[in-house]
């Protein structure tokens, strides 16, 4: 793309970035219209939205033209990936969406199995711009006609205030839970942002990064293909084995996969590198999950979509830093980066620790104020 329209290579990646933020900035949007109207309308609009901003980008002639169409994208990626789908669906079967939320990341844990050998293909039998319009041929014959299955949501039921008489004792019953919830939202979207950025950051930079701690470029190739099974089987144990559990164990759970894999790679060496790949990719999988699972079993279903939006923003940020910043760590200290995603993976742990301890105080508080409104 960057040789045929004359542009420098980092030009293409900062548009791609720029698409991130866009994300970022709409999805508290798309959330909140997914909590008003239902997944349906919104997921329909971003298959279109997909399939203009991929025959834009394939009739891009220059700077600005490229930099538009990646910004159209931004907005379909904000209102119709991973959090829109997750927000659709407790919008239609409430808290007991989880198994459905698990559902759709066994099926999408596939998608850069297919996708990039697709997409190698079209490039190379189509170029780059047949790619872009084949994937948006795709959109509308494939992922329209699939949206617009979906079941129409339910009027939500509105919900009823405590007795005038008792809104006084409801209130004070429930003083610091604001604020309790106010800290956890903002633990959520820390634990997201770094692990968004610990993904992000080993799937831009893997081989490179396993080249450094001694591997040789063909077994990188070959261990980083673990990552997309690994990725799998961690969502296959959460639908088993971990599906009757809180959310919170087996989040945090995965979040110390990544931290001991850099624990055994930095001792081990390159002769344990795929327990590495393997460890944070079934960390990583199950990670996947538990963005859409956490905010429904901490907050409930009512705003969830909004409450996405708003807590996946701080990672859409990160997701779009961390190939450049993890770059940057790579060129410095080498293999020894992995010191500071594993570092942010403990933190992201001790986060969701913290986590537990507020959703004990909030659920107390939500108890005593059901109490005071049955009086």
């Amino acid at each position: 793309m960057a040789r045929e329209l004359g542009l420098p290579t980092p030009a293409v990646y900062a548009a791609f970035s720029g698409a991130l933020i866009a994300s970022a900035l709409v999805g508290p949007w798309a959330g909140q219209a997914i909590d008003r109207h239902g997944g349906r309308v919104v997921l329909v609009g971003t298959s279109l939205l997909f399939a203009l901003g991929l025959a834009m980008l394939g009739m891009s002639q220059g700077l600005w033209t490229m930099v538009i169409a990646w910004l159209v994208l931004g907005v379909a990626m904000g209102s119709g990936l991973y959090e829109a789908a997750f927000s659709s669906l407790v919008r239609l079967y409430g808290h007991h969406a989880r198994g459905a939320i698990t559902g759709i990341t066994l099926i999408a844990g596939f998608a850069s199995t297919v996708g990039w050998p697709i997409s190698a293909w079209m490039e190379t039998q189509f170029s780059w711009r047949g790619a872009c319009f084949g994937w948006a041929i795709m959109h509308v014959l494939i992922g329209l006609p699939l949206n617009s299955l979906l079941p129409r949501a339910a009027v939500a039921a509105k919900i009823e205030k405590p007795p005038v008489d008792d809104q006084t004792q409801a209130e004070t019953s429930s003083t610091s839970a604001p604020a309790r919830q106010g800290l956890t939202a903002a633990l959520l979207a820390f634990v997201f942002a770094a692990t968004w950025f610990i993904s992000t950051a080993m799937a831009t930079h893997l081989p490179r990064m396993l080249e450094a701690a001694g591997s040789s470029l063909a077994a990188a190739v070959a261990i980083g293909a673990l990552i997309g099974p690994a990725q799998v089987a961690g969502r296959l144990l959460e639908f088993g084995l971990l599906r009757n559990v809180h959310p919170l164990l087996s989040a945090r759970l995965a979040a110390l996969a990544h931290p001991l894999g850099v624990s055994v790679l930095l001792i081990a060496g390159p002769a344990l590198a795929p327990a590495f790949a393997i460890l944070h990719g079934a960390g990583n999988g199950i990670l996947t999950i538990a963005k859409g699972t956490l905010p429904l079993a901490l907050f409930g279903t009512q705003g969830y979509g909004a409450r996405q939006g708003w807590l996946m923003m701080p990672a859409r940020v990160a997701q779009a830093l961390a190939p450049f910043l993890f770059g940057l760590a790579l060129d410095a200290w080498g293999a020894n980066a992995l010191l500071l995603s594993g570092a942010i993976g403990l933190m992201a742990f001790g986060a969701l620790m913290k986590c537990g301890k507020c959703e004990r105080f909030i659920l107390k508080s939500l108890q005593d104020k059901v109490i005071s409104e049955n009086r």
